[in-house]
């Protein structure tokens, strides 16, 4: 049957254009190849080849969802990319728009131009969207990358004000201990770029760059000639060198904390090292809060479902850590965005808020997401337990998450007669974990629990906390119980001291 016959059949009275059915000849390649290449797919003999110490071929890494069907078949000892070429052209018109939606976003709900956007960069972005959030920033402050004709970047060029047509937005970016380690080069380009822009004879009104670099010189009570305008035009800060993680997420799930301040000065206190040409984890708590006191909008980006903000800790205590930072430190009502790439043709930004509420809908509250998980036994329920926990998480740093979500979630897995019993039966600590950190919230005024509901949830806690204490018989040591014991610095020694060298350095 020949493809016209083929598109009638399927298409019916639909079939508007039967002149185009030529090219289903191209497509019809294009999809048997690629069904192939699948075919051709050998992870587990690989696998094995590999524990043998024997030769695997090699091969491209990427998602297969984003359209690179390059990385198919499957099964091959993959690299993940070549850093030179980051961002590509095509990554860079989708941070293009991305960096101008924002913009309008922002005017849209405030009726002003923002100054300063505040980002976290994933290494993700580097290799799953082939730069597209570095993209965003450049377009931001008004750079652009030079590709060579081999598709590498041969460093940046500036837009004229022209042509941009609008003011270049400074950036505060918190980059990932892995961008940090696996692409120096890649970092270096960027704050190369920002600080090219901060020199640009422009008007400060056009150049919020250069405008609030001036702004700290003048506090500072330096001239741009000195040694502190590498310091004042420094906006790219991470970890500590050699140390991975925000430090917030510690703070919350050891509840060492007792107001958004407390998660503030912690989320300074871990990330206030300064990157870029020439500068690997220079101390600059300072800067970093200077550059966070100009901060109008938070953006962090999903690039796939593959992965989400609920899929690891590290979501929360950094980019939530960064929103109640630049909160706490502007003493403004600051703009919390996410902004969505997993149609690269159709760039979206939204509210965090709007993210939070997808991702509970989709998966944590989706029957079929929970029946998936209960296949799974004690990995799952332990699973469903990490992920209400970073969902209390956001809602500790940046109160984002709706009171329905709480009610819902305590529905779903706590008063559900038989998903307790699945929990009890798989994972019982699971179910503790959930609970307690439901209780926590309530306590920490996170959520307005209904007093019926409260109730209902102390109950069944005593019940859960009963059966442990029986499954686990006689054990030396104090159990933790439902009781939240909050410590801080103020009650630690040596954490004190550390913390309040650094407030000092600070002010």
């Amino acid at each position: 049957m020949d493809n016209l016959k083929i598109a009638k059949k399927i298409l019916g009275d639909k079939l508007k254009n039967p002149e185009a059915v030529s090219q289903l000849d191209e497509l019809k390649e294009k999809i048997l190849d690629i069904s192939k290449r699948m075919d051709d797919s050998d992870e587990i003999k690989s696998l094995l080849n590999g524990f043998d110490a024997d030769y695997i071929p090699s091969g491209p890494s990427g998602l297969i969802s984003r359209g690179r069907d390059d990385v198919l078949p499957t099964g091959r000892n993959f690299y993940s990319l070549d850093p030179g070429r980051i961002p590509t052209k095509a990554s860079y018109e989708v941070g293009k728009r991305l960096a101008e939606a924002l913009i309008e976003k922002h005017i849209k709900d405030t009726g002003k131009m923002p100054e300063n956007i505040a980002t976290v960069w994933w290494a993700g972005d580097i290799m799953w969207a082939d730069g597209e959030v570095m993209s965003k920033i450049m377009h931001l402050i008004g750079a652009k990358p030079k590709w060579g004709s081999n598709g590498r970047v041969n460093g940046f060029e500036i837009i004229p004000l022209d042509e941009l047509k609008r003011p270049r937005i400074d950036v505060t970016i918190r980059v990932s201990a892995i961008t940090r380690d696996c692409f120096p080069d890649i970092i270096e380009l960027a704050d190369e770029a920002i600080r090219t822009v901060a020199k640009l004879d422009e008007p400060i009104d056009m150049n919020f760059v250069r405008k609030h670099s001036l702004e700290q010189m003048e506090q500072a009570d330096k001239n741009e000639n000195s040694e502190e305008w590498q310091n004042v035009t420094t906006r790219i800060f991470s970890a500590k060198p050699g140390t991975y993680g925000a430090g917030t997420q510690l703070a919350v799930y050891a509840s060492a904390w007792k107001e958004d301040k407390d998660l503030s000065d912690v989320f300074v206190y871990f990330n206030g090292y300064a990157y870029g040409k020439g500068i690997f984890g220079k101390e600059a708590h300072s800067q970093f809060v200077n550059n966070l006191k100009t901060v109008d909008a938070t953006a962090s980006n999903t690039v796939t479902d593959e992965s989400d903000i609920f899929g690891c800790c590290c979501h929360f205590g950094t980019e939530g850590g960064l929103c109640n930072a630049a909160k706490q430190i502007s003493g403004k009502d600051v703009k919390f965005y996410h902004t969505d790439t997993r149609d690269p043709a159709r760039v979206k930004v939204g509210d965090l808020v709007d993210e939070v509420r997808r991702v509970v809908r989709t998966k944590i509250l989706n029957p079929k997401w929970i029946e998936g998980q209960k296949r799974h036994g004690y990995k799952g329920a332990g699973d469903i337990s990490k992920r209400i926990g970073r969902v209390y998480g956001w809602s500790a740093t940046t109160k984002q998450v709706d009171k329905w979500i709480f009610d819902d979630i305590t529905k779903t897995f706590v008063l559900d007669k038989e998903m307790r019993e699945w929990f009890n039966e798989n994972n019982p600590w699971a179910l503790e974990e959930i609970e307690r950190r439901l209780l926590e919230a309530e306590q920490r005024k996170l959520w307005d629990a209904d007093p019926e509901m409260l109730a209902q949830l102390k109950e069944h806690y005593l019940e859960l906390e009963g059966l442990m204490e029986e499954k686990m018989g006689d054990v030396e040591g104090d159990y933790q119980g439902g009781a939240i014991d909050i410590f801080t610095d103020e009650d630690v020694g040596d954490w004190k001291a550390k913390m309040d060298e650094i407030r000092a350095k600070i002010k």
